[in-house]
């Protein structure tokens, strides 16, 4: 039985007892009912998540989600166990983007099981840092005495905090773009439509982790709100509800920002297009003067002037005072 990387620690009565112990001992502490059993498995085999699933009694539907890489964040609520998954994102840097400028996203997957006195964590990849859920329940050890509901709290508020980060970065992006639209010369260096459709493509990688994740935090929230009857755990999942909806509502707001992007990007782009068909248009009328009226001189056949060297300043003329009448007619109509 091979994992990559197994982290595990016990808590007895809120405080910590042990970590990193051998995974064998899991089970020694599961039978002790004062114990809270940490184990979190970094991209296990099937045997090693079936021994768990036979350790804690859960559900065989539950454990195959919890090794399928397309499952959509979800909660259930089994007769022996809560299972949930949820979909933890990150930001790579912009310069890891071989074509430049843009966002783009690292989605990942992380299941969890949670009994009475055990919490064990599926993670598929290393998206999620359990590092930083761990000192999350370090920090805050008062709400350890809750037991697993406690450690879930973390969990889920560590996630959304990353949301919220994600998203705080795709603002950011988003209205340097925005600031790149009125300013005529960057926005000729840049490709406004290329960077704003990158944009929208992590926006919509970030709603895919995020919209199906407020149900998962609605469902616990609401379970913790029905069968806890200590109150005072109530308002750390009302807080993290309020995060969850602050990152749903970020996640419209954005998608309507970069729409309107696109949208003034194709406007200027038209209002230029138009500028620069003037422009176009007031020179080839300007230009077709001295074509008419050279035409008209050039004649073959005898015609007032034909001949005559006053015909020649007369066509001079003509040109001259048609061509200038034009410049400064499309001048006070501002197409030059």
């Amino acid at each position: 039985m091979r994992c990559a990387a197994v982290r595990t620690r016990v808590w007895r009565n809120g405080n910590l007892e042990a970590e990193n112990f051998p995974f064998e001992q899991v089970s020694d502490y599961l039978a002790e009912p004062d114990c809270l059993v940490l184990a979190d498995l970094l991209q296990p085999d099937h045997e090693m998540i079936a021994t768990i699933g036979d350790e804690l009694g859960l559900d065989p539907h539950a454990v195959e989600d919890a090794q399928g890489s397309n499952e959509r964040p979800k909660a259930m609520r089994y007769p022996s166990h809560l299972f949930l998954t949820a979909a933890p994102i990150s930001c790579r840097p912009v310069s890891a983007e071989p074509t430049g400028d843009g966002n783009a996203l690292d989605v990942g997957r992380i299941s969890v099981f949670t009994t009475h006195n055990a919490f064990v964590t599926v993670r598929l990849d290393e998206i999620l840092d359990i590092n930083a859920v761990v000192q999350r329940w370090d920090a805050n050890p008062a709400i350890l005495k809750y037991g697993a509901r406690a450690l879930v709290h973390g969990l889920l508020d560590e996630i959304v905090d990353r949301y919220l980060d994600v998203l705080d970065s795709i603002d950011t992006a988003v209205e340097d773009t925005e600031d790149i639209l009125f300013d005529e010369a960057e926005r000729l260096s840049h490709d406004v439509s290329r960077r704003a459709f990158r944009l929208r493509r992590s926006l919509t990688d970030a709603r895919r982790a995020i919209l199906p994740t407020r149900e998962v935090v609605y469902t616990v929230t609401r379970r913790v709100e029905t069968f806890d009857d200590d109150a005072d755990l109530r308002p750390y999942f009302d807080d993290l509800n309020d995060h969850m909806l602050r990152a749903v509502e970020w996640t419209d707001s954005l998608r309507d920002s970069i729409t309107s992007i696109f949208d003034t990007n194709m406007s200027l782009a038209d209002v230029r297009m138009n500028t620069i068909m003037k422009k176009l248009t007031s020179w080839a009328a300007i230009i077709a003067v001295p074509t008419a009226i050279t035409g008209w001189f050039g004649q073959n056949i005898p015609y007032p002037g034909f001949g005559q060297t006053w015909g020649f300043w007369l066509s001079v003329v003509s040109i001259v005072a048609v061509a200038l009448a034009l410049y400064v007619t499309f001048r006070r109509k501002d197409w030059l």
